[in-house]
């Protein structure tokens, strides 16, 4: 019975200490300030982007109006936007003046404050944009949220580049760090598991049809795939490893031997996705969400030279 006891108790702080080290370990920040910058570049573009219709989607007479936004959403009033009581003559310089901190945050200026009022900014326009909004914007606001709580400015940086010419060392590796890239890394885990899971209950795709629905659409339509109506082998193929690489992502992309073939298939999933059906913000904001997986030694392999 004492063993016993024991064997549990063994096992408990072997869990607690496994734990503590996957959240709490210290961790270099080279990582974060990569994803900082990939994901500051898709953030500044996509709300570039929206200074073509500005008035349409985000005037006093936007298509959707504010006070339809609540019925939109079930009611639910804690989707906030600051463009709720912003005045229609602060409408432009409010729109401007959040693409200058967007682009402070994406180049690492200042970061520990424009980061923060860039993931509020990421939220704010998701939320007023009701109707126009996709899974883009949702991407880019937990991810800008993640980036916000650590130190994603002390690499790839202007921050960086200015203690540098201040003598300042290089940041040591922290536990916000690796909260930070943990909290992304489980995230993503949990967008794919559910998407996943949401294509099973689907009857193409256990038949193996679901990818020439998807190429075959003209709304989507930017490559001409059509001839793989022809070849319903490799649609099968295309199909089925898209679905179980999906499911399968949130167990296969830990393991070191495994987690390199997983990247490499997130970023041909979403870079082909982009190609062939025009969605190419999305594929490249998924893309980046994968490279919360990269080590830092992989990345100070690569890119160090220009982190400091």
């Amino acid at each position: 019975m004492n063993g016993e006891l024991l064997d549990v108790k063994t096992y408990g702080r072997a869990w607690l200490d496994g734990w503590n080290r996957f959240w709490f370990l210290p961790a270099d920040p080279l990582t974060l300030g990569l994803l900082r910058l990939l994901a500051g570049a898709v953030i500044f573009y996509t709300h570039l982007a929206w200074t073509f219709e500005l008035e349409t989607f985000f005037g006093s007479r936007a298509i959707i109006p504010a006070e339809h936004r609540a019925l939109l959403n079930d009611g639910m009033s804690f989707t906030w936007s600051h463009f709720d009581w912003l005045p229609s003559a602060l409408l432009w310089p409010a729109h401007l003046s959040a693409l200058v901190v967007m682009a402070m945050f994406m180049v690492g200026f200042k970061t520990r404050v424009t980061s923060v009022i860039t993931a509020c900014l990421v939220i704010s326009y998701a939320n007023r944009a009701t109707g126009a909004q996709f899974g883009l914007d949702q991407i880019n606001a937990f991810l800008a949220m993640y980036l916000a709580m650590g130190p994603s400015g002390e690499s790839f940086s202007v921050d960086r580049w200015l203690k540098a010419r201040a003598g300042i060392p290089l940041a040591s590796p922290c536990v916000m760090a690796n909260l930070s890239l943990r909290l992304i890394q489980v995230h993503m885990c949990v967008v794919y598991f559910f998407a996943g899971a949401g294509k099973l209950l689907g009857e193409t795709w256990w038949e193996g049809t679901a990818i020439w629905g998807a190429v075959a659409n003209l709304e989507y339509q930017t490559l001409d795939l059509t001839w793989l109506a022809s070849e319903l082998w490799l649609v099968n193929i295309l199909t089925w490893s898209t679905l179980f690489w999906e499911v399968s992502y949130p167990f296969l992309i830990w393991p070191k031997l495994t987690r390199p073939l997983w990247i490499l298939m997130a970023v041909g999933v979403h870079l082909g996705i982009g190609l062939a059906m025009g969605m190419m913000t999305f594929g490249l904001i998924m893309v980046v969400g994968n490279f919360a997986f990269l080590t830092p030694a992989f990345v100070r392999r690569w890119a160090a030279p220009l982190a400091r």
